[in-house]
C-alpha cells in the first residue's frame, strides 16, 4: 500500500481532471494523487508530467491510502451513473471525516441526494461547481463549491490555491450547503446561454445590416472589449471571426453547421425556474434557439415561409452598430438579473444562505461569463443584500435609460426586416414587464375563473373570489385556489 503523502487527489483523468490535477500540483504546499478507471491515463499523466510529482494509484484502496486524514478526493468523470459508482467505491475505502467532492456538471438535486446519503456514512461529500472550461482547470477556475462547514475548514485553503484571481481575490466561496454549488453554477451555464445568444444576435444583426466580414465584425468586438462590455465572451467572440478555415479560405464562421450543440445545463437552468415560478425568459429564448437551429427538417420545409418584403437597409452603419452595442448591453443586464433572481429563490426554497454579492465576484475570474460589471453587481449587493431586483440597483437604472432607446429601435429593426433575435425581443419585454403598471394578467385570472373556478383577487378588497359564470354571473366569495 501506498505510503500516505498526498493531501488532495483527483479521480478521473480526463482532459479536465489532468488539468485540474496539474492545476493542484503546480500550487505550493499540495501533493496530488491520481486514479483512473483505465490505469493507462495514469500512467500517461504520469509520464508526460514529471515535474508534477503525482502520486499514481493503480485502485481505490491504494489511492486512499496514499492520501493523508483527512482524505480528500474530486471526482471528475461524466455526470449520472459514473460519478454515483465513483462516490460508491470512494465511500468504501473512506472514513468518517474524509471528503469527496464531485467536481462535475451534476444536476443539484442529484447532488443533495448524494450528500444526503454519504452524509450517513460520517463522510463529507461537496458538490462543486467549476468553471472556465480545459484552460479555466488548468490555470485557475471560478469554484463553487458547496457542502458542510466542515469540509469547508479543509477543502477552502486547496480550492483557493487553485482558483483564478480577481484584483486580488480568489475566485471562489463556499456557497452554501449540499446542492448550493451545483445551483449556482447551473444559473452560472444558464447565464452563459443567454450572454451567447445575444452576442450571436449583435453578430447577426451587424452582418447583415453593414455588410462587413466577420473579420471586420471582429475589430468592432475588439473595440466593444475595450469598454463596459469587456468580458471573455466577447473577446472569444473576435478570435472566432478572425479565423480562417485552411481547407476554404473563407471564414471559419462561415463553413461552421448552423446547428448548435448543449449539455443540458442550460435546459436544467430553464426547468429548475419554471419550478420555483421565476421568470428567466432571456435564458430561456435562448436555449430554445439553439434547439430551434438544430431542427434542420423543420427549417428546410419553412423556407418558403412568408416574410417581409423588403429585408434590413442601415443608412448610417456606425450608428447602427452603437444601437446593437447598447441593445447587447442591456439585454446582457436582464440575462444577469434574472439568474440571480433564480439564484435567490432557489436559496428560499432549499435553505441556503447564499451570499448574491460574493457570488458575483468569484464570477469575475476564470469563468466562461466573466465581465466587467460584475463588479458592479458586487457593489449593488454590497450596498442593498436584499436588493429585490437588480435592474433597480442605480448603476444599472442609469444604463437601462441610456441603452433603452437603442435596444427599442433595434427590436423593431430586427422584427421589421424579419430578422430572428429572440433574446433581444424577450429580454426588452420582461424589462417592460417589470415597469408596466398593470398587466393584462387580470384578464387571464377572470379566465382561469370562467373555465375552471380558479378564483381571483380584486384591487378594492381582500378577500378571494368567484364568478357564478354558468349560473347568474353573480360573485361570490371562495376558497382560493390560484
Amino acid at each position: 500500500m501506498s505510503e500516505s503523502v498526498a493531501n488532495i487527489g483527483v479521480v478521473g483523468l480526463a482532459v479536465m481532471g489532468s488539468n485540474l490535477a496539474r492545476n493542484l500540483a503546480s500550487r505550493e504546499g499540495n501533493t496530488v494523487a491520481i486514479f483512473n478507471r483505465s490505469h493507462d491515463k495514469t500512467d500517461h499523466l504520469v509520464q508526460a508530467h514529471p515535474e508534477a510529482g503525482f502520486v499514481p494509484a493503480a485502485t481505490y484502496e491504494e489511492f486512499a491510502a496514499s492520501l493523508t486524514k483527512p482524505r480528500t478526493a474530486i471526482i471528475m468523470v461524466k455526470a449520472g451513473a459514473g460519478t454515483d459508482a465513483v462516490i460508491d467505491a470512494l465511500v468504501d475505502v473512506f472514513e468518517p471525516g474524509d471528503i469527496i467532492v464531485d467536481g462535475g456538471n451534476a444536476l443539484f438535486t442529484d447532488t443533495i441526494r448524494r450528500e444526503k446519503a454519504v452524509r450517513e456514512t460520517g463522510i463529507n461529500f461537496v458538490g462543486a461547481g467549476i468553471s472556465g472550461g480545459e484552460e479555466g482547470a488548468l490555470l485557475g477556475p471560478s469554484i463553487m463549491p458547496g457542502g458542510s462547514d466542515e469540509s469547508w475548514v479543509t477543502l477552502g485553503p486547496i480550492l483557493k490555491s487553485i482558483a483564478a484571481v480577481a484584483e486580488g481575490e480568489p475566485c471562489v466561496t463556499h456557497v452554501g450547503h449540499d446542492g448550493a454549488g451545483h445551483f449556482v453554477k447551473m444559473v452560472h451555464n444558464g447565464i452563459e446561454y443567454a450572454d451567447m445568444q445575444l452576442i450571436a444576435e449583435a453578430y447577426d444583426l451587424i452582418r447583415r445590416g453593414t455588410g462587413k466580414t466577420p473579420a471586420e465584425i471582429a475589430d468592432v468586438f475588439a473595440e466593444w472589449n475595450r469598454g463596459e462590455l469587456e468580458s471573455y465572451l466577447i473577446e472569444i467572440t473576435a478570435e472566432v471571426l478572425r479565423q480562417v478555415d485552411a481547407e476554404t479560405g473563407k471564414p471559419l464562421v462561415d463553413v461552421i453547421l448552423d446547428q448548435a450543440g448543449a449539455k443540458g445545463t442550460g435546459a436544467w437552468t430553464v426547468q429548475t425556474a419554471l419550478n420555483l415560478g421565476v421568470p428567466v425568459s432571456g435564458i430561456a429564448e435562448a436555449v430554445f434557439a439553439r434547439s430551434l437551429s438544430s431542427h434542420p427538417e423543420q427549417r428546410e420545409v419553412s423556407g418558403d415561409l412568408p416574410g417581409p418584403v423588403e429585408g434590413l437597409t442601415v443608412t448610417d452603419p456606425d450608428a447602427f452598430i452603437e444601437d446593437v452595442r447598447l441593445a447587447l448591453y442591456a439585454s446582457k443586464i436582464v440575462a444577469y438579473s434574472q439568474g440571480f433572481d433564480e439564484i435567490r429563490a432557489g436559496a428560499a426554497e432549499y435553505d441556503w444562505n447564499i451570499d448574491l454579492g460574493a457570488v458575483s465576484k468569484i464570477w469575475r475570474g476564470g469563468c466562461i461569463i466573466r465581465a466587467q460589471f460584475l463588479n458592479r453587481i458586487a457593489d449593488a449587493y454590497g450596498q442593498t443584500p436584499d436588493l429585490p431586483v437588480l435592474l433597480t440597483a442605480p448603476y444599472f437604472v442609469e444604463a437601462l435609460g441610456r441603452a433603452q432607446g437603442s435596444w427599442r429601435r433595434i427590436v423593431q429593426t430586427a422584427a421589421g426586416a424579419g430578422i430572428p433575435a429572440p433574446a433581444f425581443s424577450s429580454s426588452l419585454s420582461y424589462y417592460d414587464g417589470l415597469r408596466a403598471e398593470r398587466l393584462p394578467a387580470a384578464l387571464v385570472q377572470g379566465q382561469r375563473d370562467f373555465f375552471g373556478a380558479h378564483t381571483y383577487k380584486r384591487i378594492d378588497k381582500p378577500g378571494t373570489f368567484h364568478t357564478l359564470w354558468s349560473g347568474d354571473r353573480t360573485e361570490i366569495e371562495a376558497e382560493d385556489t390560484h
